[in-house]
């Protein structure tokens, strides 16, 4: 396991830093020009619409060819774009719309990038290692979340976008050297029999077959929108009260730290207890911190709650993933997962018109409230769709749904 995680865990390294650094800087530059605070939010709103569209489509792909091949090429298109920044800046042919077409390429192919690691991971490793190589992600991709907040904090203010797109460029082609040098060994099959558009139309009935499978599954994906929610709702709260824009790092900081800790103990976790019963008890944990700060009157309430939140969230993500490892077909995985990706895209989009009205009317504070009735109603969901899972029994999860 050794042998193939290193290379593997380096070129996840490069790529975390790349994109995130640079999806950090793409729209701090371009709001650096003044009025341009509306094309920065269409631009975002764009990219998550471009992003669900074309989701189903990259989604069959991964389920056709080589999950390996796959997560090289996506590196190379993200070297490539952010070469021709570079290249464009040097010439002095600054553009916004090339910054936005670059946060286009860069969102789409980081979606990509997600759902074909979750795919590669569970094809590359033997069932007994998922644990392990999840606690390792885990830290992989919290130590470089912080690490990208942390240079974005000391270089925004010294760099401009052509040290940005060469440093992108350079940390990208690095992520597809470690991944070209990953052992890989290939379970899927070459999909020649069936045709593209009639795979890509077997993703519903994928889902309908174990509809109490993937109900629990989709429920318990909404801590990600719930996640998304709060880093928009709390820098408005934090502004309103007249708090500091520290506080707001801290939060973030917060957060990053919880989920390294999960990544820390993950494995002896999953190892231990029934994968639905630890999504259930993170989810449960998540409503109440969420309950938590909505009647918390000071910010470093807040911290000490999105902290706990981090642990939780990353349990239950990671939970979710190692269960999906452990029932899905292999040669299903990238449908599977480009549909909770569409319905968390789905929740997310829908919560930003919530926070958008709540700013709207002054009741920003009530953000809190609503996130939390929206969970405790996915938990009592969930405890009902649990009683028709069998948690122990993957095995039989499987066979129904090859």
């Amino acid at each position: 396991m050794k042998n193939k995680t290193q290379p593997y865990l380096i070129g996840r390294f490069f790529d975390s830093i790349s994109s995130g650094l640079f999806m950090m800087a793409l729209p701090w530059v371009m709001l650096a020009s003044p009025g341009m605070g509306t094309f920065v939010a269409l631009v975002s709103l764009t990219c998550t619409a471009v992003s669900f569209l074309v989701t189903p489509f990259f989604s069959t792909l991964t389920d056709r060819h080589s999950r390996k091949t796959l997560l090289i090429v996506n590196q190379w298109v993200q070297a490539g774009m952010a070469l021709v920044v570079f290249a464009a800046y040097g010439l002095e042919l600054e553009s916004h719309w090339l910054l936005a077409f670059a946060q286009l390429v860069y969102w789409v192919s980081s979606n990509v990038a997600w759902a074909t690691n979750n795919a590669f991971t569970q094809e590359n490793y033997q069932q007994h290692e998922y644990a392990k190589i999840s606690g390792q992600q885990e830290i992989v991709m919290q130590s470089t979340t912080l690490g990208a907040g942390a240079l974005g904090v000391l270089l925004l203010e010294k760099w401009g976008m052509m040290e940005f797109a060469l440093f992108a460029a350079t940390a990208s082609s690095l992520a597809a050297i470690f991944y070209i040098l990953t052992p890989y060994t290939r379970r899927l099959r070459e999909s020649h029999s069936v045709s593209f558009m009639n795979q890509l139309k077997e993703s519903k009935h994928i889902f309908s077959r174990e509809p109490y499978f993937f109900g629990f599954i989709l429920l318990s994906c909404l801590s990600y929108p719930v996640l998304t929610y709060l880093s928009k709702l709390v820098p408005i709260w934090f502004s309103e009260q007249d708090i500091t824009g520290d506080w707001f790092a801290g939060f973030n900081i917060s957060f990053g730290l919880g989920s390294l800790f999960t990544g820390l103990i993950v494995t002896k976790v999953l190892n231990r207890l029934p994968h639905a019963h630890i999504i259930f008890v993170s989810m449960t944990i998540l409503s109440l911190t969420l309950i938590g700060m909505s009647f918390s009157l000071h910010p470093m309430g807040i911290l000490m709650l999105i902290a706990l939140f981090g642990v939780f969230n990353a349990l239950n993500r990671i939970a979710r993933i190692n269960w999906m490892h452990h029932t899905v077909s292999i040669h299903q995985r990238g449908r599977v997962d480009g549909g909770i990706s569409m319905f968390s895209t789905t929740v997310q989009s829908l919560s930003y018109v919530v926070i958008a009205m709540l700013s709207h009317y002054d009741m920003t504070r009530y953000g809190f409230i609503f996130a939390a009735v929206v969970m405790m109603v996915a938990v009592g969901a969930m405890w009902a769709l649990q009683k028709n899972i069998d948690d122990n029994n993957d095995l039989a999860l499987q066979t129904v749904m090859k």
